[in-house]
């Protein structure tokens, strides 16, 4: 393979290889602080990211406001105190190599107010900030105020063709890299348009090329762009390395260091990513952001999809095919269902699921009491951590603070599970975001015999190309 050189990024020579943000604690100070320690970027999360008491012990997120709106400023004080402790994590644990890097979702609640508290409280400790999830056109503002570079994730030349036009020509000097994710290959969330298919991944080289060829009009032929999703070993991309139609590019790796001895998850966790089979990585549509996503599929995903199939349509009077009345909640209030979807409700009801849940959409899903219970009280004590949650119906927007539509029953709150499975929960009942190459653990030489590495030695690995 050609040698791996150093490139220019944010300022410093640093090997092309980054750590990728992984939201709500899993990316952290110690993962990121390792990482740039071997000379990378390191990057953790500042998505809820975890704080800590003065003799180390971990503060869980728990919150005392009677409303939302108290609880969000909570969520958001926890947000700002989390960031600046890792932070400080992450440079103590570089020795001042490599870079640092902050990652924020630009959809998450408070984005803007967290990005800037962690940013004037650890003052000199951040070299970068990585952004994602929405169109992040302040993001170039906040970096030039604080004299920190900036790296938008975009998932085409599109996107990115916005951002620079509307502002990002502005602050060209801060633009430390572009961070092209790959919408079928990347954990979490994932930027498909309404343009591409979910089912039909392409090939991301040409996708990369065009970006580069946006960028390069507009002078910024020198700024690498940084290759993130399906990235395992370096080998499979070498036709990338010192290629003019993508200039310089840098490689970002976000799943591969949850299988390292400083990633926070739990050993439950990483046995599992020991056992994974290709597929076993399921894009979906259930996130209360809107947005698709990538997880292990796991019974937190099935039950998510068994909810979702026992739907059917209703009407509040008799019309058209809706002719058969079925009663639904304790007062047995009459909607109207085809016969069709009358008799599959009463077949539902009598498995158990005698619960009939509205959705915004003219639709009931049935799911057992239980989980009626749980949906309701999730929903009620949401803290708004979205900008915008379809879930609980929470917008951070005055005047009420509401999407405007109702909450929706069909998804789930993001907080809470990734809260719990950061935290040691079962992996098993719990959102797991993962990468679609999650598998190649089971089959990578590297790990056998249930081989754990080190960061330092998971990205001297990773820089042999094989």
């Amino acid at each position: 393979m050609k040698p791996l050189n150093a490139i220019r990024m944010g300022g410093a020579e640093v090997l092309p290889l980054v750590e990728g943000g992984k939201g709500v604690a899993i990316s952290n100070g110690a993962t990121s602080g390792a990482w740039a320690g071997a000379g990378g970027v390191g990057t953790f999360s500042a998505v809820n990211a975890d704080s800590y008491t003065p003799d180390g012990r971990l503060v869980r997120q728990t919150y005392e406001g009677k409303t939302r709106r108290e609880r969000h400023e909570e969520l958001v004080a926890f947000g700002i105190q989390g960031g600046i402790q890792q932070a400080r994590t992450a440079w103590e644990m570089s020795g001042g190599r490599g870079r640092i890097h902050a990652n924020i979702l630009w959809e998450m609640g408070g984005a803007e107010r967290v990005v800037v508290g962690v940013l004037e409280g650890a003052k000199g400790l951040i070299n970068g900030i990585t952004c994602g999830a929405g169109m992040p056109y302040r993001l170039s503002d906040i970096a030039a105020r604080f004299g920190v570079h900036y790296y938008p994730i975009v998932s085409s030349a599109r996107a990115f063709n916005a951002l620079w036009k509307r502002a990002y020509s502005k602050t060209p000097e801060w633009l430390g890299g572009v961070v092209y994710e790959d919408p079928w290959l990347a954990g979490g969330h994932n930027g498909l348009s309404n343009s591409e298919h979910p089912e039909r991944p392409e090939d991301p080289y040409p996708r990369v090329a065009a970006l580069r060829r946006t960028m390069n009009e507009f002078g910024l032929n020198d700024v690498p762009i940084v290759m993130a999703g399906g990235v395992w070993w370096l080998s499979e991309w070498e036709h990338w390395l010192d290629n003019p139609e993508i200039g310089p590019v840098a490689f970002q790796f976000g799943t591969r260091p949850l299988l390292t001895k400083e990633s926070p998850i739990s050993d439950a966790w990483k046995q599992r990513l020991m056992t994974l089979k290709e597929g076993d990585v399921y894009l979906n549509r259930f996130s209360p952001t809107g947005f698709y996503s990538s997880a292990v599929s796991n019974g937190f995903l099935q039950e998510l999809r068994e909810r979702n199939d026992r739907q059917v349509a209703y009407t509040a009077e008799a019309m058209g095919e809706h002719t058969e009345g079925f009663g639904t909640g304790p007062r047995g209030r009459l909607v109207y269902l085809t016969p069709a979807d009358a008799a599959r409700a009463r077949a539902w009801t009598a498995e158990g699921f005698t619960e009939a849940m509205r959705t915004p959409d003219g639709t009931l899903i049935f799911v057992a009491p239980d989980k009626g219970a749980e949906i309701r009280r999730d929903q009620i004590e949401c803290m708004g951590c979205l900008s915008f949650c379809r879930f609980s119906n929470w917008s951070q927007h005055e005047p009420d603070y509401s999407t405007g539509k109702k909450a929706d029953p069909r998804s789930f709150c993001i907080q809470k599970t990734l809260q719990d499975i950061a935290h040691g929960d079962d992996v098993n009942r719990n959102l797991m975001f993962s990468g679609h190459n999650a598998y190649r653990f089971a089959t990578d030489p590297f790990y056998s015999n249930g081989f754990v590495p080190s960061v330092k030695q998971l990205v001297e690995r990773i820089a042999t190309g094989h």
